[in-house]
């Protein structure tokens, strides 16, 4: 059964009218419309206390939000997210078959947009999943979004979600998964220093934007061609990999 990869957004984000181009708008944009309207009921200074930025950057996503028009949106999601992870995943250099793999089995999980498709059109937000927001009756985005996330994936009829994505935004997945559904493989990336195993940040991020780029180059198709991952130093560790893991691990 085909593969979905769910990995974070980037925080930073910019308008794009340039390849690749969206083809669609996201699935869940009437909800999205609901998050965006609490935001909007928000003074300056409560908006700012939610995204926990500085006062540079509040000001800028104020204004965004104040000017918000979700289907005026020209930038794909996958070119809209700037980061390192998004730097080494590099769409803009993709050729359309790999585009099309990218487009079909990657998922970017989002506070505010609930799930995209990388050819999804968007507008640049501020919204972290951790964000609590109050919408309706939920007190924050993990409430607000539920199984929604998960369910959506198992829709798609995959068998497997390669979760490659940040503990903040897995923790919207994960913990949804049943037994009767996709069932959750995580991929981490670690690097060995004085004989222990640790996840630092900023590699972690270049090493998830590779591994995706790595799978869409190679159109990837199963759980076991994942294991063949062997770029920027990492190789599949054997010993602490397991039906619920694949750990990739890099000797400082």
């Amino acid at each position: 059964m085909p593969l979905r990869f769910i990995i974070s957004p980037a925080k930073k984000m910019r308008v794009q009218d340039a390849p690749p181009w969206p083809v669609r708008e996201p699935a869940f944009l009437d909800r999205t419309t609901i998050l965006m309207q609490a935001i909007q009921k928000l003074s300056r200074d409560e908006a700012k206390a939610l995204w926990g930025c500085s006062d540079q950057l509040a000001n800028l996503n104020y204004e965004r939000f104040r000017d918000m028009n979700l289907r005026d949106a020209v930038t794909s999601a996958v070119a809209a997210y700037e980061g390192i992870q998004y730097t080494h995943l590099a769409p803009q250099v993709m050729n359309e078959e790999q585009l099309a793999w990218l487009d079909e089995h990657l998922r970017i999980l989002s506070g505010f947009y609930g799930v995209l498709r990388p050819l999804d059109s968007v507008v640049p937000y501020r919204l972290e999943m951790q964000a609590k927001l109050t919408a309706g009756d939920t007190q924050n985005l993990y409430e607000f979004w539920g199984d929604v996330l998960y369910e959506s994936l198992a829709e798609e009829e995959c068998g497997t979600i390669v979760n490659v994505a940040s503990v903040e935004y897995a923790r919207a997945v994960t913990p949804w998964a049943r037994a009767n559904g996709p069932q959750i493989l995580n991929c981490l990336f670690c690097v060995e220093r004085d004989g222990r195993l640790r996840q630092p940040a900023t590699e972690a991020k270049a090493a998830r934007g590779t591994f995706i780029r790595w799978c869409a180059e190679r159109g990837t198709e199963s759980v076991h061609d994942l294991r063949s991952f062997a770029e920027r130093g990492y190789r599949l560790s054997e010993e602490v990999s397991d039906g619920e893991r694949l750990v990739f691990v890099r000797r400082a």
